[in-house]
């Protein structure tokens, strides 16, 4: 857990901008106080962000991918609501567990207060002793650096998003807590948004937003701007309604209409002059011209691509996209910087697995499931837990390993590789993960040792971690310290002139630090005799005994990388995920090398 003790006169410095929401869940709150941030980092504030989130787990860890979305993975191993990602991409900031609060959180601090006796006998409530540890939380996380290019710089301006609706019982104490809070900094430092539906029912309607706001004033807050969420823009007579019935300023209600891309909002809130209206609010004073730059470029472009690459996406959650949240950014993050339209395959990975039913309709999303597979000129296959359906993720990475179909596997997707590669090329018929199969003779893929198996919660191998790319035996110098640590890191005589993609793709750097999360790995007794029958280890930790990353050469496909991390929770807009690149560059060959031929 983070420790930042800034000194008194530090904290007065921070401005604190809150983004609550009304109406439904579901509005875009995190796209708007992500976009509201790059804004302001265009006028060059640095800035960082807290997600509240009011339900009572502890971390999102153990929360269901059909109801939560994904779990997002942050650098210190903490997980996380997928809002976090929004804002690591948008703001390009790296941050902690300690910037998403949960009602577990703070309540699990509070009683282990009052159990050590913290309170002196006091009788422990809501009000004050919640309030008070939700105000000293945010105040300490606004202060932890999170800007991975200027280490130890603490932001000028931190914001904040309460999740849920204004109204959620499970929202009061948080919004109590900002309630006491804006008064605590001080009005130059607190600015209230506050994120409405404006629906179109032959007229677009303000009711809902009225209501909204009158909640939030019975509440002692009053939004100092409004962003009106529609499907086409905010009318100014709708904005003026608002306005009047709200006690806003015309020009701080803001139109958020749908837009073709979610990078174009930076610019759509810039020329509606978000940025006057905050550096006014907060008294910070004015700055040039927000430049926006090549982020700017980046979202106008998209609209002119003019080639397709189609990617299959092999899943076990597939009945909630956000399940994959960070997959789809990456894919389409690499779809850009190739200049590329993504069109992606959604693929049941049960669905893939033959059947004796005599149902039609199993038989139908059966063919269904393979002509996705067999028209997708790349196929991503990401982590997951659970047997269902890992045979159909076994039995794609088959089918792309003997067709050269460009091929990319994620955590489990990485293991079910090792578990097809032991199976039909080592001929090792029950090869399997101990997860899925205790008695297995063959546990190519085994449990890690160091954690708890009967524990659920937070026993993972989770967040950053070093990956060292092996080196080629003649290559090896034993110069300095580093490379001494990682000289028994070298290929087998059988490979020693295998070239790594995707050390190329990372710039051929010898080592790389990318977010983990599981409990199972490749089972370092069998990597001899896998790499014998022609799989490579090519990135491992830096003990060797664990499997990082696996591919075959290059002559003998032409991308069949597996990871066992998640490269997908380090993928920015401007700055692709290197594993997403490779298999968008060698997808978009392979549609040509069709192309020709026909």
């Amino acid at each position: 857990m983070s420790t930042a003790t800034p000194d008194s006169d530090t904290k007065k410095k921070m401005k604190y901008i809150v983004v609550t929401g009304g109406v439904v869940s579901g509005l875009g709150k995190g796209i708007t106080i992500s976009s509201m941030g790059r804004l302001l980092q265009a006028c060059g504030y640095s800035v960082t962000a807290l997600k509240i989130d009011p339900y009572l787990n502890v971390d999102a860890g153990t929360m269901s991918p059909f109801e939560h979305g994904e779990v997002f993975v942050l650098e210190d191993g903490g997980e996380s609501d997928l809002d976090l990602g929004n804002y690591e991409r948008f703001l390009g900031i790296s941050l902690t567990a300690d910037h998403n609060l949960t009602t577990g959180k703070v309540y699990s601090r509070v009683i282990a207060a009052e159990r050590r006796g913290d309170y002196l006998g006091k009788t422990v409530q809501v009000v004050p002793h919640i309030t008070n540890a939700i105000q000293e939380w945010m105040e300490r996380v606004a202060h932890i650096p999170v800007d991975p290019k200027h280490p130890g710089r603490v932001a000028d301006i931190c914001l904040i998003e309460v999740g849920g609706t204004v109204g959620d019982i499970e929202s009061s104490v948080f919004l109590e807590a900002l309630r006491q809070f804006q008064f605590k900094v001080g009005h130059d430092n607190f600015c209230l948004a506050f994120v409405s539906l404006v629906p179109y029912l032959g007229e677009q309607k303000t009711k809902p937003t009225q209501h909204g706001v009158k909640d939030l004033r019975s509440l002692g807050l009053s939004p100092s701007v409004i962003f009106c969420r529609s499907k086409q823009p905010l009318l100014e007579a709708t904005r003026d309604k608002i306005s009047n019935f709200c006690h806003v300023p015309p020009t701080h209600v803001l139109g958020v209409h749908n837009v073709q891309n979610v990078y174009l909002v930076p610019t759509l809130l810039q020329e509606q002059n978000l940025h006057a209206i905050l550096q006014k609010q907060l008294n910070l004073g004015a700055t040039s011209a927000p430049e926006l730059g090549d982020w700017a470029d980046m979202a106008r472009s998209l609209e002119h691509f003019e080639e397709t690459v189609v990617i299959a996406l092999i899943g076990k959650y597939t009945g909630l996209q956000d399940s994959y949240l960070s997959v789809i950014k990456a894919l389409k993050h690499a779809s850009i910087a190739q200049r590329l339209n993504l069109e992606l395959l959604w693929v049941e990975a049960a669905h893939l697995e033959e059947n004796d039913s005599d149902n039609d309709n199993d038989k139908e999303q059966y063919n269904q499931a393979w002509d996705k597979v067999k028209r997708a000129q790349g196929i991503v296959v990401p982590g997951g837990f659970g047997d269902r359906g890992f045979l159909g993720k076994v039995l794609t990475a088959e089918y792309c390993r003997t067709h050269a179909t460009p091929f990319l596997g994620i955590c489990l997707g990485f293991q079910a590789m090792v578990v097809e590669y032991g199976r039909n090329i080592c001929h090792w018929e029950d090869a399997h993960s101990t997860e899925l199969d205790e008695n297995t003779k063959h546990p190519v893929v085994m449990f890690m040792p160091e954690v708890d198996p009967t524990t659920m919660g937070g026993t993972m191998r989770l967040g950053g971690r070093d990956t060292i790319f092996m080196t080629r035996p003649d290559t090896i110098t034993d110069t300095t310290q580093e490379e001494k640590k990682t000289a028994h890191l070298h290929y087998s005589p059988k490979h020693a002139d295998f070239s790594s993609q995707l050390q190329g793709l990372y710039g051929s750097l010898p080592k790389i630090s990318e977010r983990h999360r599981h409990r199972y790995e490749v089972n370092p007794q069998y990597v001899p005799d896998l790499e014998d029958a022609g799989l490579v280890f090519c990135g491992r930790d830096e003990t060797g005994e664990r499997m990082e990353i696996v591919e075959l050469p290059l002559d003998v496909h032409p991308y069949y990388v597996g990871t066992q991390f998640h490269p997908e929770f380090k993928s920015r807009p401007l700055h692709p995920s290197p594993p997403f690149v490779g298999l968008i560059q060698k997808a978009h060959v392979n549609k040509k090398t069709e192309t020709t031929a026909e």
